[in-house]
């Protein structure tokens, strides 16, 4: 066939003239590959979507145990997750506010699970079916056994308000003894906490106060130590206890502090009878020097020499009782 004259050239192998740039950016490469939870069609991150949705519904991530509390502003505890079936259905037992039941998909029955399921009916609280995946990640991988209960946050009552509303209903008659109030100074054992609102119902106090910092607080492990006393004595927050006890002290109510190296032996206290505000600080540092100063009264309690301290527990609960006892003499 006629090729019109032309010769046939051959083209030589490799790159012709002005493509050395392309080579190179094509020997680049892409980068590093993206992780898992990048990749839109990975199972990782529909996981982390799901996560997502779910805390942005919840407000802040968790941080639990047994009953762990989640942080909110300024670090205030928002809500708390109860997990594990013990856990669980002590909490259910002892009436503590609850605003949903978590239950696993699927979750293997006991008794435990089925009393948990019963009670919670029995009290209208929401159960809600979870997949484990998403309780690992609601309890930070803790131990839940498929239950985990979500507690709402404790409504404090403000320090200054309670004590001036009390105050008030005791001037006009409403209620038949002095306002009694117990203040917790340096106590970060909820247990004690508990313990110490039973000691005020059982006496007919009319409230607690509770630092806003380096304080314990209204927890799962308090409500159940109160044996349901949470319910009708009221915690009331201080931004700052000293402020709170200077403020008590100018509404006529008496501060006395707690120690072992008291002012006055507690069966020689003579305002028993007025209103009072009983201070204690933890077992191991007591009083802190601050506090001190702004009681009106140190009052210790007669014990045996052997005995270095009081629980901070008994201690109000020893207290109580003969502010009781005297009034009850009157």
């Amino acid at each position: 066939m006629a090729n019109n004259g032309r010769r046939s050239v051959k083209q030589k192998k490799g790159p012709t003239t002005g493509t050395g740039g392309h080579g190179r950016k094509a020997l680049e490469g892409k980068g590093p590959t993206p992780k898992a939870e990048e990749r839109t069609y990975h199972k990782a991150y529909k996981n982390k979507q799901l996560a997502e949705r779910s805390a942005a519904k919840r407000g802040s991530g968790p941080r639990t145990g047994g009953a762990g509390a989640r942080s909110g502003p300024k670090g205030r505890a928002t809500e708390e997750l109860v997990t594990g079936r013990n856990s669980v259905v002590e909490a259910l037992r002892a009436g503590i506010p609850a605003k949903a039941l978590h239950v696993a998909i699927r979750i293997e029955m006991d008794d435990r699970v089925k009393e948990s399921l019963k009670l919670a009916a029995e009290r209208g609280i929401p159960l809600l079916e979870t997949g484990k995946v998403e309780l690992d990640r609601m309890t930070e991988d803790a131990v839940h056994q498929g239950l985990v209960l979500q507690i709402p946050p404790y409504e404090y009552e403000d320090a200054y308000d309670l004590a001036e509303t009390t105050l008030a209903k005791w001037k006009k008659g409403h209620i038949s003894n002095a306002p009694i109030f117990v203040a917790l100074d340096g106590i970060t054992d909820p247990r004690n906490l508990g313990a110490i609102i039973r000691s005020v119902s059982a006496f007919s106090g009319h409230g607690v106060i509770v630092p806003e910092r380096r304080s314990v607080g209204v927890t799962a492990s308090a409500w159940k130590t109160s044996a349901g006393a949470a319910v009708r004595v009221p915690v009331a927050r201080a931004s700052n206890l000293n402020n709170a006890l200077k403020q008590f002290k100018n509404m006529g109510i008496y501060v006395l502090g707690l120690d072992g190296d008291g002012d006055v032996s507690l069966p020689d206290l003579t305002v028993a009878t007025e209103p009072v505000c009983i201070v204690v600080g933890s077992e191991g540092k007591g009083l802190s020097r601050l506090v001190r100063e702004n009681c009106d009264q140190i009052v210790s309690i007669p014990i045996d020499s052997a005995m270095e301290s009081l629980n901070a527990s008994m201690a109000v609960g020893i207290s109580l009782y003969e502010v009781s006892r005297q009034r009850a003499a009157k």
